[in-house]
Order: C-alpha cells, then structure tokens, then sequence
C-alpha cells in the first residue's frame, strides 16, 4: 500500500515502490585468500546465532516457529476469490486477474526456496457478488475499522457457499480494479484478532488485493510473505512523503516488490526452513569463508554450500553476511558482492527490523531503476574490505570463483 514514487522521492503516479504494512482487523586491492576450513565457526550448529523470537510483531527471532502462521514447508493451497460490486460490471475475467500474479507469485517462491516450497493457487472461476457498492466500504490505504471488518465479513460470508475455506492455507480476496471505490494502494494482509469462521474452520488472516491491472511487480510475493510471518522492512515517513526504502532499499521483497535484487534475505531463508545445517555458518571467531549466491539455484543432484554467514552481536541482534550475484529472483540486480546487513528480532514490522550495511556510503548506482540508489551498491567487491561501524567486524572479499562462489574473510574483534 506504498506512495508511489520515483527516485528520491519523488511522486509517480504509475508505481508503487512497497507494498503494505500488515494491520490488525479490530484494529573488499586484491588479497590472497584461500578458502580453508572454518575456524570456530558452528558449520552444522548455527543455533548460538539464531536470535530468540520476541513479542514483536512479525519478530525475526528463529528459536522457535509462530504457530499462528502457516510454514512454506512443502507446500500450501492458497485460494483466489474474485468480488465484484452491484456499482460496477467486472470488464476483467477472474482468469486475467489470476494471469496478474500466477504462476509468477509460485515460481518467486520456488526459485528462493530451492525448489522445496510450492505455492499452490486455486483461483475461483465466477465472481463473488457483494452485497454493496464498492464506494460504500470507503477501501483506502488506512482504513476505517468499521468499514473494513463490513468489507471482510461481507466478502467471507458471500464466497462462502462456493468455497470449502477448510480447505486453503491462504485467502486472497481479489476485488474487481475497475469498481469505482477500490484503491490499489489498499492492498494489504488483515490479522484478526479474533479470528473469522467458515467450514469450520479459523480464518485467522486474509490477504486483501486491490491491484490494477496489471498489478505492481511482485505484489503478492511481498504480501505472502506476510502471511509467512515476514516483517516490513520499509521505512514509512511520518508524514507518508519522502524515501520509504532507507532500511534495505532493492535488497528483498518485504522491503520493496520493486526491488531490483527481491530474492529474500538469508536470514528469511533460514527463518523459513529453507536454509539449515552446513548453509548457515555462525562466526563465533576470525574466518574463511566460501559463499555461494544466495540466489542461485541448487546445483544438479548435489549439495549447496554455505549461504549465510551469522555474527552474534547482541541479546536480540545479530550481522548477517551473503553473497548476491544476478541469477535466480535476483537477475535484475544493479550491483553484484557481498552484502552486509543487521538483524533486530525485538524490533516490530516497519520500524527496521532489518538495515542493509552501506559499505559505499558516499556512492550509488542505478539511479534510474533503484527503488534506492544510495544501497543499490551497499555489496562489498573483489578486492575490498569493509570494517562495519561499532561491531568490531572487518569483511574483505578476496575473489570470486570460476563457478560464481565468492571467497571472503571475517575477522572479528577488530
């Protein structure tokens, strides 16, 4: 449900650079390195790394898994239902719209877990009549409560008689883009604080999509993400103007759907089950290490190789390193290398539970494509070396190898 915006801040009326904040319903000159073994560092015990999990909401602690959420293990049923309003004729099919965002919201997921979790939707065929005008519900980006739990109750109880809601992980209810009240800057997932029920079952979160057609890039992968307990990582000024892309800029969908390089943060993988054992490494001392892209795709029957390495830096804090290179989810990249960023598991969705460490503070790049050039070269190159203001932590970035892998030293206590 972002401003849209061009570079700087600028308003622009054709996109939007993130997408919405998830709401209550009642409410490195060249070294010579060689990668070796890992000193001290827990190859296949990454545990002392993984922050706790806190009362925050969308808490990036891994300790233990939210069982009000449903985990991407495998795979999840999400159904698609279309509503449509007595104040406006549909002039899209349910068949167009579900075109918008599948199978490109299933193969976002199965690139970035490794081809492990599948997303599986079940689009409705019909629209869903509403039982009012679609002005009547005043759908904006901060809604009134009211109106939204008449929205949502509304919707549920209409779809109801064709739809086994016992049967999905994920709801996404899609309203008609051309009816005259809905405003694409309203999509976003609703958590009840009670939960809906249908068919027996809780429903305990939807995700409402109120797109044009077409719809903004990676929308729903941004907003599935949600439902997967992923925090915001944009940064939304008090006043709604100015960048809100500071925190993280390109570097992963939960911050920007138009990210040049969406593909999720390690840190998400791994909170997700989709990276563990010997792909995480928690740096407990100076090391070498050998890191392969964290998008890149596992290699043909064999096995990946380190993906993140993890420093603990505090109670509930932590700093993250991975490679990004231009492949999988992250092809459009603007700069390829080795990224740094921070981790706050206390710190709630949208107030930065995430910050991209700028290793080129006074450069940027890509001023013409990046949701925010300043971070779009924060990665470390071949060749240089970083020492990450007030933890003690010096990154140099010796190589790359001919498979794409980047070699890099982490010396800590510096």
């Amino acid at each position: 449900m972002p401003l849209r915006r061009g570079p700087g801040g600028a308003e622009r009326p054709s996109l939007r650079s993130v997408a919405a904040a998830a709401t209550s319903l009642l409410a490195l000159a060249a070294t010579s390195l060689v990668a070796g073994p890992v000193v001290a560092a827990a190859r296949d015990g990454a545990e002392p790394c993984a922050l706790t999990r806190t009362a925050a909401h969308h808490s990036l602690g891994l300790d233990t898994w939210n069982p009000a959420y449903p985990r991407p293990e495998q795979g999840l049923d999400a159904v698609m239902v279309f509503l449509s309003f007595p104040d406006s004729a549909p002039r899209l099919t349910p068949a167009q719209l579900t075109a918008d965002h599948f199978p490109a919201t299933s193969r976002f997921f199965e690139r970035s877990s490794y081809g492990g979790f599948t997303l599986r939707p079940h689009p409705q065929r019909t629209w869903t009549p509403m039982p009012r005008d679609s002005t009547w519900y005043a759908i904006e980006r901060d809604w009134d409560a009211e109106r939204r739990t008449a929205y949502l109750r509304d919707a549920i109880a209409a779809a109801d008689g064709a739809v086994d809601f016992s049967a999905y992980d994920v709801v996404y209810l899609v309203a008609d883009p051309d009816a005259p009240g809905v405003d694409s800057d309203a999509t976003k997932v609703v958590n009840f604080d009670q939960p809906l029920r249908a068919d027996g079952t809780d429903i305990r979160r939807v995700v409402t999509v109120f797109e044009q057609h077409p719809p903004d890039r990676n929308v729903l992968a941004h907003e599935t993400g949600h439902v997967f307990d992923l925090a915001d990582l944009y940064h939304r000024p008090v006043d709604g103007k100015g960048d809100w892309d500071t925190y993280v800029g390109d570097w992963d969908v939960m911050g920007s759907q138009f990210g040049l390089a969406p593909d999720l943060f390690g840190w998400h993988k791994w909170k997700l089950g989709w990276l563990g054992g010997r792909q995480v490494v928690c740096v407990q001392d100076s090391t070498d290490l050998t890191l392969e892209p964290i998008a890149a795709a596992p290699p043909p029957g064999g096995s990946m190789g380190t993906r993140l390495a993890v420093i603990r830096t505090g109670v509930d804090s932590a700093l993250a390193i991975e490679a990004r290179s231009a492949t999988g989810n992250d092809r459009d990249t603007c700069t390829e290398g080795i990224l740094i960023y921070r981790i706050r598991s206390g710190t709630v969705s949208g107030d930065g539970p995430v910050e991209v460490v700028d290793t080129h503070p006074e450069t940027g790049a890509c001023w013409d494509r990046s949701v925010y050039p300043p971070l779009a070269d924060a990665p470390l190159g071949v060749g240089e070396t970083f020492t990450v203001p007030g933890d003690g932590t010096r990154i140099e970035v010796a190589d790359r190898t001919a498979s794409g892998s980047w070699t890099v030293r982490v010396t800590t206590g510096v």
